[in-house]
């Protein structure tokens, strides 16, 4: 039996422990992220794959980093034959990526080399990509730039959110991985390396890229509000007033960007540098989030200029 150790946090991870544990393959271990305050109450709370864990009886490990001694003697104590890691959110540094006898699987969302990094689901969206998927991955020191066993394709939705494209693959990277694992561990999968003049980076996304520029093409914005659908939210201003954008679809029109073109029971709609915006869900502060329409029933932005 391969003994095997998971490392993953959020529930992109959790999938594709959930295809190990069902389809038999059961971790001696599992580490995730320590324990964040979550919610408006800040109440500390344990990541998807912990509480998953802790369900399954299987021992969890929440190192703050992975570049302390006892952390790594820790896991070289576990013997593990290969190291899972789907979404973890640690470095892991050479020391411990030489610790499975078989080496360490990494479960990626993008088709690699495109895509390195920490956001390649909203990457591929903001970019326009009309194709994403799943990479399995050996694992290397450098940043998702280890030699790849497998990749599965999917077509990106026209409409589709980072949320529900991120649902997706995480269903298919659990079933990947749980298809692949057997024939990668015995050595029966030749991993191919990648072509590095192809790599494009993802970077950590923060909450003030989410912010509208209506200087933009309306193109540009519609996928925006798309690739940070649920986090962190599109978002714009009207006054003192910062509204979030959570559908909202390129049309046809022109004006000073930013300019409201319309807005009443038909629809509100932005001008951009290029076309313009129509803002089918939004949410003001406090409230639950409308349709267009029911939001001009709020907010009169007839005749503003947003920023």
């Amino acid at each position: 039996m391969t003994r095997l150790v998971f490392a993953g946090t959020p529930d992109f991870a959790l999938t594709s422990l959930k295809a190990l544990v069902e389809s038999g393959r059961r971790p001696v271990a599992v580490l995730t992220q320590p324990d964040r305050p979550a919610g408006r109450g800040k109440k500390l709370t344990a990541s998807p794959v912990k509480r998953y864990a802790e369900q399954q009886d299987i021992p969890v490990l929440q190192p703050v980093t992975l570049r302390d001694d006892d952390v790594v003697a820790q896991l070289r104590s576990l013997h593990p034959d290969v190291l899972i890691v789907a979404a973890y959110g640690l470095i892991l540094p050479q020391n411990v990526l030489d610790i499975p006898t078989r080496g360490c699987l990494n479960v990626h969302a993008s088709v690699l080399p495109r895509w390195r990094g920490a956001a390649p689901i909203q990457a591929a969206i903001l970019a326009g990509d009309e194709t994403t998927g799943i990479s399995l991955m050996a694992m290397t020191a450098g940043l998702d730039c280890g030699p790849v066993y497998h990749i599965d394709e999917v077509a990106i939705g026209a409409s589709e959110t980072a949320g529900e494209l991120h649902d997706r693959l995480a269903a298919l990277g659990g079933d990947c991985l749980a298809a692949h694992f057997d024939a990668i561990v015995a050595g029966h999968m030749a991993a191919t390396e990648q072509d590095e003049s192809l790599a494009t980076y993802a970077p950590k996304i923060e909450k003030k890229d989410a912010e509208i520029d209506w200087s933009r093409s309306a193109d540009e914005l519609a996928r925006q509000v798309r690739a940070y659908n649920p986090f962190p939210g599109t978002f714009f201003f009207a006054g003192d007033t910062r509204i979030k954008v959570w559908r909202a679809t390129a049309v046809d029109g022109g004006g000073e960007p930013g300019t409201i073109l319309q807005c009443d029971r038909d629809a509100v709609v932005a001008a951009c540098g290029a076309g313009a915006l129509q803002l089918d869900e939004l949410q003001l502060p406090g409230k639950r989030r409308v349709t267009g329409h029911e939001f001009a029933a709020q907010l009169d932005l007839s005749g503003q200029r947003l920023r």
